[in-house]
């Protein structure tokens, strides 16, 4: 799993400096459960951290998902939102009904990729898989 010293020093690398209000946001992604809007990660912080604006909040997810730190959501047209994942190469089973997000590692359709790059002349540098559904608790309901 990933800890704020990985994501901190994955930013420090890329030149950012480590705010306090940014190792907050940080700290905040890692500790979520679930993925969180920028808004949802804001009223999260702002209790312990008044002084964060919800602008530093969305420019640092910013800096993190640009790093590839973090997986980003936008389910059917609802707003974005954010998850730290595992650091290796993982997809997603998004809930439609809660948000729920699972993600899963292994079964990678790389001969996809493959077949996509020969048949349209297209470099593929980075994928992302999502399934869309609903979970056993939505189902149940």
């Amino acid at each position: 799993m990933t800890c704020s010293k990985d994501l901190l020093g994955e930013m420090k690398r890329a030149g950012y400096k480590l705010t306090p209000q940014r190792r907050a946001v940080v700290e905040a992604v890692l500790s979520a459960d679930r993925s969180l809007t920028p808004q949802e990660l804001y009223s999260k912080l702002t209790g312990k951290h008044p002084e964060i604006g919800l602008v530093t909040v969305y420019r640092t997810l910013d800096v993190l998902n640009s790093l590839g730190l973090l997986c980003q959501f936008q389910p059917q047209g609802n707003a974005r939102s954010f998850k730290a994942g595992p650091p290796e190469h993982h997809h997603h089973l998004v809930c439609r009904g809660c948000g729920e997000v699972v993600d899963f590692t292994g079964r990678c359709p790389v001969e996809l990729k493959t077949s996509l790059e020969r048949e349209t002349g297209f470099l593929i540098t980075h994928h992302q898989l999502e399934f869309a559904g609903y979970c056993k608790d939505c189902r149940n309901k």
